[in-house]
């Protein structure tokens, strides 16, 4: 019957093509707007580490003085040298990791290429084991290279193509900020969309070029990037004892019960410090998960939301036209579908094959959403924002532009097909 309703279907679209065009537009328009900002918020709200994010977690401390002091407020979203290393140190957690951004003086080898400046990444060794990070040559440092000031240097594939040719570039030496740096791994394509480990060099920006460990930069005094705040004494010369909070400081935790203790131990290392004079104030800890955290700050721009709900609204209007276009068409054909009454056909099967209908207009109008949607997002990628790069059409996105332009067909037709079969036959076979 299917086949029937289709091909019944098919003859009525192609009877009043102008008609069928305005309902094909109207539906097109609306998911196409949709979709577009739907595909955007996607693609920034997603999870930049599916299956790990919920055993990563960001504690927070509270090392500030008294000045400006209010109980509601909460911790500093970075933590000191002197805190960090501790927590590092303890070695409560499977993986930590301590880190800041930063930027380098890149002087190649060959003749042939200027130098330049890299954004790079200051870490620890348990950076690449606890995101996972994927290797293409190589691998990271260790914790022994963490302490002893190693100057080594791991690289993204995208840097290694460039001063490389994509060669295998483990034991090389690099050079940067007039430093011999050995070269003991290289990164596979990797970029974790939000850029979650740390929000401050910008949510959505690509990954750093070059990876060193954070003893290393911090005694060769790189450039930093990101923020600093600091209170009391200040920042001075020497960050490693600076009233100062400037680095990330990520640990993992396989279990609620593992985060549920480390939260404890946040506490109990805060009232620790109290009664040695560091911490003034009182304890005040947080531990939110990767996905926890990005909601704590508010990582989707807020005009992106804006931007969904106007495109869904612009949607509805769409959808309104096309049920008063439907209407007019079905009841156009009131006495075709009298006579198809009158011949023993039920409610029920004109009402079938007009949601058939409706549903092949839903079809086409897909199609061109999906092409207005392609536009559309071919226009954010020109925009100047950080996330304009990310914004492409995946395969769950690419399912849920047809299924939306469907279902959407199928409730505007729902009115239109029900008024078209509560028409009396007798009626129409006496007006014919």
């Amino acid at each position: 019957m299917f086949t029937y309703y289709l091909d019944l279907a098919l003859r009525s679209l192609r009877r009043n093509k102008a008609l069928t065009a305005l309902m094909v537009v109207a539906i097109a328009l609306g998911i196409g707007a949709s979709m577009t900002t739907l595909t955007v918020l996607h693609v920034l709200s997603g999870d930049p580490l599916p299956g790990k994010s919920g055993k990563l977690f960001y504690p927070q401390l509270d090392p500030q003085d008294m000045d400006g002091y209010k109980p509601q407020d909460d911790p500093p979203e970075q933590v000191s040298w002197i805190d960090g290393m501790a927590l590092l140190h303890a070695k409560r957690a499977r993986h930590q990791a301590l880190m800041t951004g930063g930027a380098v003086p890149i002087q190649p080898a060959q003749s042939s290429i200027d130098p330049f400046f890299e954004d790079a990444r200051y870490t620890t060794a348990d950076f690449f084991p606890m995101f996972e990070v994927p290797f293409l040559y190589g691998q990271g440092w260790n914790a022994a290279d963490d302490e002893a000031g190693a100057r080594v240097a791991v690289l993204t594939r995208e840097l290694n193509d460039k001063l490389f040719g994509g060669k295998d570039s483990t034991g090389q030496t690099l050079r940067m900020d007039d430093v011999a740096f050995r070269i003991v791994g290289v990164l596979d394509s990797w970029r974790p969309t939000p850029h979650f480990y740390d929000l401050n060099t910008g949510s959505y920006s690509s990954s750093e070029g070059v990876f060193v460990p954070l003893t290393t930069a911090t005694d060769l005094k790189f450039a930093r990037n990101g923020s600093t705040d600091c209170w009391g004494k200040g920042s001075g010369d020497n960050m490693k004892i600076a009233t100062c909070t400037w680095l990330q400081f990520w640990v993992q935790l396989d279990t609620p019960a593992e985060a549920a203790a480390y939260k404890q131990y946040l506490v109990h290392y805060s009232q620790e410090q109290k009664a040695m004079g560091r911490f003034q104030r009182p304890p005040n800890v947080r531990l939110d998960d990767l996905m926890g955290w990005l909601d704590y700050n508010k990582v989707v721009p807020s005009d992106v939301h804006l931007q969904v709900w106007l495109a869904f609204g612009f949607l509805l209007v769409c959808l309104v036209n096309t049920v008063g276009l439907m209407l007019a068409k079905f009841l156009r054909r009131s006495g075709e579908l009298g006579v198809r009454r009158a011949l023993g056909a039920s409610r029920r099967s004109l009402f079938a094959q007009l949601l058939v209908e409706a549903g092949a207009v839903g079809l086409v109008g897909g199609t061109g959403g999906l092409l207005l949607a392609l536009l559309g997002l071919w226009l954010v990628r020109r925009q100047p924002s950080d996330y304009a790069a990310l914004a492409h059409l995946d395969l769950p996105m690419l399912l849920a532009t047809f299924v939306s332009a469907v279902v959407a067909s199928l409730l505007a037709g729902l009115l239109p097909a029900w008024r078209a079969c509560l028409i009396p036959p007798a009626l129409q076979l006496k007006s014919n």
